[in-house]
């Protein structure tokens, strides 16, 4: 895993994709978006493939608006990802969904967490409404979007702070990552006092879009 302009990759590639893959993770501060692009990251690695991670952009406080660039592939030359060249939005909120939305390629995927936090800005101001219909308006645009209610689960599974691994058990079923790689990964991010919690939130993550699929 490298910050902005600090190409790795290990030598041998087991599994290559044929291109690289551009992933963008937002969220509102507090809600674990660093930890889950970094997980992706190492599970990029675990794969030989080069990545990069770009620094946290936005507001890094609880409260205020973040977003991750994670590239991974045969060759990155950028941390950064440019507006629609993204194939996967991974969003812990409604209206961070619709905020960076216009990153994600034409058909690309949207994986949004069904769960609305409320800016102060709106809070002051009565006459600017939070956005009503996000997913629907994203569907109009041509995404393909999974509404994920992840922080109920994630209380179902003892800990709402898991939300953010459930949502990236969601966002696994769509970038193609081996599962050893993933579960390799998550030893390496989480101490062994919540691995076990946040091994069962990322496979619940996995089930449930498995699930939501198979519906469609």
């Amino acid at each position: 895993m490298t910050g902005a302009g600090k190409p790795t990759g290990a030598k041998k590639r087991r599994h290559t994709p044929p291109q690289t893959v551009n992933v963008l993770m937002a969220g509102v501060g507090g809600q674990g978006v660093l930890i889950a692009s970094e997980t992706l990251a190492l599970a990029a690695l675990c794969e030989g493939l080069e990545t990069k991670q770009s620094e946290v952009h936005g507001v890094a406080q609880r409260g205020g608006s973040v977003v991750s660039h994670v590239r991974f592939g045969p060759r990155v030359f950028s941390p950064l990802i440019r507006c629609g060249e993204v194939d996967v939005l991974y969003a812990m909120e409604r209206l961070e969904a619709l905020r960076y939305a216009h990153y994600v390629k034409p058909g690309g995927t949207v994986v949004m967490n069904d769960h609305v936090i409320k800016p102060i800005q709106l809070s002051d101001e009565p006459e600017r409404p939070y956005p009503q219909e996000v997913p629907e308006f994203l569907l109009d645009k041509g995404y393909d979007v999974l509404v994920i209610p992840a922080l109920p689960r994630a209380i179902e599974l003892g800990d709402k702070r898991c939300a953010n691994v459930v949502l990236l058990g969601v966002l696994a079923t769509r970038l193609g990552l081996r599962e050893a790689s993933w579960q390799t990964a998550l030893a390496k991010r989480f101490s062994p006092q919540i691995l076990d919690l946040n091994t069962r939130a990322f496979a619940d993550g996995r089930r449930l879009a498995i699930d939501l699929t198979s519906k469609t």
